[in-house]
């Protein structure tokens, strides 16, 4: 339990907090950049490799499903043997496998290799939400948590910066042999961080073997079932919205309105800087006015945001419209780590928040391919009706979520 001095000092981390949260940023940043090399580098494998379109394709769908299985492996590992060891771990696997792949020659080779990356990568996050959870104040939260958020942006800039860089002198291989630099990281937190008391104390006090208690706190009954449905289902809009957003928005953009935007960087960095702004402000309305209400607004600007896209009609409306739509539909996306840290108990804290983020990474990474379809038989509104009903779906279904009600506001 945090005492009252924790709750009278906020603002004033202390030296073991700081290393949390840059850990988990730094974290989050690395694992974000690594993931992002496949984006930056598809295109010069399927022309080296001569890969079909198809093949190609599953790659990422490979990564998603290594998420999946890393997040529940690496959740039961954390809950189990602790948070900082399984948090290095998750690391090391992720920075592995992907500076294996500069040496990747065949499809095959890939699809292990991403497969490998993603367990890695799934494993991370929930593993270093809880300990940001068990570090800070339930009033810190959401801010702190939105913070690790904005890292994995960070790490999205630095993977185009260095795909500029490397793959016109050095080819797609070099490219990945970067992704060996999130190793010296684990150095950093060994050396800094230690268990909290929180979860020391959890594991004296529970005796429960991890398996059964997540069954317990997420299935045992309709009641909880339902919560750990209904929060996979706002995750799985939060991707979708994310991919619809990044992959497919400038393209509709680009062949129905007729606009011509040389590059896709400008895009994302606009997009980028509009999601940190989003996910700062979001994370502070969730810490001093609870979930609902940050949540709600969020999500029905989101519903209404999507919308705007359709004015745009040159470049520099383009660039501010979808930093504006980036702002509120990823803004979000901390806010999960915090509310599902403080609606599972310490003991499953790691594995709920594994799960439950990477079902929705996994079932929304496919939105990419519903909005295609979508896009060559409907036209620009219907598709952004679609992505607008995401978010109401969402907001419904928060709505519904009797836990949240119990999370309270700052006092």
């Amino acid at each position: 339990m945090k005492d009252t001095a924790t709750i009278a000092h906020t603002h004033n981390l202390t030296t073991k907090q700081k290393w949390t949260i840059a850990s988990t940023s730094s974290g989050f940043a690395l694992e974000n950049m690594d993931v992002l090399f496949l984006s930056f580098t598809m295109s010069s494998m399927i022309s080296q490799l001569h890969l079909s379109g198809g093949a190609a394709g599953l790659i990422g769908s490979i990564t998603n499903l290594g998420m999946l299985f890393g997040g529940i492996l690496f959740g039961l590992i954390g809950d189990r043997f602790g948070r900082v060891k399984t948090f290095t771990y998750t690391i090391f696997i992720f920075a592995f496998a992907t500076a294996m792949m500069a040496f990747a020659n065949n499809i095959n080779e890939i699809y292990i290799l991403r497969f490998l990356a993603g367990i890695g990568a799934g494993g991370e996050y929930g593993v270093g939400i809880a300990m940001i959870a068990e570090s800070f104040h339930k009033n810190q939260i959401g801010k702190m948590t939105s913070i690790a958020a904005i890292g994995g942006q960070v790490g999205a800039i630095l993977a185009a910066v260095l795909a500029a860089l490397i793959i016109p002198r050095f080819g797609w291989h070099a490219l990945f042999l970067v992704g060996i630099v999130p190793v010296v990281l684990t150095y950093f937190v060994r050396r800094h961080l230690s268990e909290t008391d929180e979860f020391i104390q959890s594991q004296q006090e529970n005796h429960e073997s991890t398996i059964k208690a997540v069954f317990k706190y997420m299935f045992s009954s309709p009641k909880v079932a339902y919560q750990s449905g209904a929060l996979m289902v706002m995750t799985t809009v939060q991707i979708a919205g994310y991919f619809g957003l990044m992959n497919w928005l400038p393209i509709i953009v680009q062949k129905q309105l007729g606009l011509n935007v040389s590059s896709s960087s400008l895009w994302m960095i606009a997009t980028i800087i509009g999601m940190s702004l989003g996910m700062m402000t979001f994370g502070t309305i969730l810490d001093y006015f609870g979930p609902r209400r940050a949540f709600g607004i969020f999500l029905i600007a989101s519903a209404l945001m999507v919308y705007t896209i359709t004015l745009a009609h040159n470049l520099v409306s383009l660039l501010i419209i979808g930093a504006v739509v980036g702002f509120f539909s990823n803004g979000m996306f901390g806010g999960y780590g915090a509310v599902i840290s403080r609606l599972y108990p310490t003991e499953i804290r790691s594995t709920a928040n594994n799960v439950i983020v990477n079902v929705g990474r996994a079932v929304g990474g496919f939105s990419s391919v519903v909005i295609g379809i979508l896009m060559d038989h409907y036209s620009l509104t219907v598709v952004m009706g679609s992505l607008s009903a995401l978010y109401l779906l969402s907001l419904v279904t928060m709505l519904t979520l009797p836990g949240l009600k119990g999370l309270t506001v700052r006092k």
